[in-house]
């Protein structure tokens, strides 16, 4: 099958140029202005935006937390994901004590295959570091395709490893020509501020974010720097959000210290002052929660100076039933809120829409960078002769309201209620088919395909 995507301005993470678009198979065949070929479906993107498709490298899906499952499977997940414009996503396998990091790769590989929509990869998020673990380490990266590697610096007693750990994994990693992530907040201190709000009897969602200030997060974020300046590692801080933890890299950056930081959708768009609706707020309760708009602004200039790499969602959506749980005690609350659709369009109407950053810069932080990190470009992040055929066909003018009532998630609410958005992916491509086209579903569960990562050896 071939198609023709005709008279598109195209918009990689440098380019922004007019030209039509030849794909043959899974993959850009030819790029150039009047192309003369035929096509067995030809797209006329007149007017609209032709955009790499979206790499999400941070979600949940059927993830077990808290006493509850993610709402969201690999089937409505990823679906989801495709309807907002992101083709492929990472999740995390995440390791359970006692057990291998193999064990937890093929539980969630037993969930997702056959069910995926986008392309997918995978994280391994290992909460057990220890002998037998060190030995997988080679062959996840060489033989499976999973080069990074996720901790946890919080959740002591089920996902936090410490500080020795950390280095070890880090050693073994480096060695291998893998990234070690991490969730970098003071789990010790956020564990000590939740008893003592908890003996107060402070238990209302309020709490859940006022026992992690943002020192919490600086602190970490400095603390797992070091341990990477130390080790040589390769180095990724999720869900950044803090101005605090913003120095810390800039002060990493003096040393000329790599450091990738990757911030999500959620802290450029909303703030704390979610935390003052009563138990309404619990749809808010993630980890890290949502910042002051010190922070938002933070953010949006570390976006602008390189500081921040990547833009991804957290998403980790629990029914509203999940979230009452923990009526009388925030404790309960699972963490995590909806948001895999809303990412591409959310960061256009308020970026690019807004003047805060370019389209370049939206295409770089959405897409390519992930790519580049995660081991998989130019196959994916980028519109290239040879490149696989992700591709979003973006309306800029398109001004619609997000609702719970009309998103793709499979979650009872939405965390942007009746916020109004400019710019609307409607047609996806992934690796060369119509996917989604206006809304209507073109593929089947089960077309998206696991993405084999290579070793990472010169990021960016």
């Amino acid at each position: 099958m071939s198609t023709l995507i005709k008279n598109g301005r195209i918009i990689t993470a440098t380019d922004d140029y007019t030209a039509d678009i030849f794909i043959e198979g899974e993959t850009v065949s030819a790029i150039g202005l009047n192309l003369n070929v035929s096509a067995d479906t030809i797209i006329d993107a007149s007017g609209k935006l032709v955009l790499p498709g979206g790499i999400d490298p941070h979600v949940h899906l059927e993830m077990p937390f808290m006493g509850a499952f993610s709402s969201d499977n690999y089937e409505t997940g990823t679906l989801a994901a495709m309807h907002g414009g992101t083709t492929t996503v990472i999740d995390f396998v995440i390791q359970s004590h006692g057990k291998s990091l193999y064990d937890a790769l093929r539980e969630w590989q037993g969930r997702a295959t056959g069910k995926v929509f986008s392309d997918y990869a995978f994280h391994m998020a290992v909460t057990d570091f220890n002998a037998d673990t060190q030995t997988e380490i080679k062959d996840l990266i060489g033989k499976e395709g999973i080069s990074s590697f996720k901790t946890f610096m919080a959740y002591k007693g089920s996902l936090m490893i410490d500080d020795r750990q950390m280095v070890g994994l880090m050693k073994e990693v480096k060695k291998h020509g893998g990234i070690v992530t991490v969730h970098a907040t003071n789990g010790d201190i956020i564990d000590y501020l939740v008893a003592e709000n908890k003996a107060m009897g402070n238990l209302s969602p309020l709490y859940h974010y006022l026992s992690q200030p943002e020192i919490t997060e600086t602190e970490a974020t400095g603390r797992f720097i070091d341990m990477a300046w130390q080790t040589g590692s390769n180095s990724y801080i999720v869900h950044m959000t803090s101005e605090g933890a913003l120095n810390k890299v800039r002060d990493a950056q003096k040393r000329d210290q790599k450091v990738f930081v990757e911030t999500c959708i959620q802290y450029l768009v909303l703030d704390a002052s979610v935390y003052d609706r009563g138990f309404e707020s619990a749809k808010w309760v993630m980890s890290p929660p949502i910042r002051e708009k010190k922070d938002q602004k933070a953010l949006w200039a570390a976006i602008n100076q390189g500081v921040v790499q990547t833009l991804a969602t957290d998403h980790c959506p629990f029914m509203w039933e999940d979230k009452c749980k923990g009526e009388h005690d925030f404790t309960k609350i699972p963490n995590g809120a909806p948001g895999i659709e809303h990412r591409m369009e959310l960061i256009f109407s308020e970026g690019v829409d807004k003047g805060k950053i370019s389209l370049n810069k939206m295409v770089d932080i959405t897409s390519t960078s992930s790519a580049k990190i995660f081991g998989m470009f130019p196959k994916k992040g980028t519109i290239a002769v040879g490149s696989d055929a992700d591709i979003v066909i973006f309306n800029p003018g398109t001004k619609h309201v997000l609702s719970a009532s009309t998103h793709h998630h499979h979650c009872d609410y939405s965390a942007y209620e009746g916020h109004e958005v400019t710019g609307k992916a409607e047609t996806v491509l992934l690796r060369g088919k119509v996917a989604i086209d206006h809304g209507s579903v073109k593929i089947q569960k089960g077309y998206g395909e696991f993405v084999k990562r290579s070793k990472l050896t010169n990021i960016l």
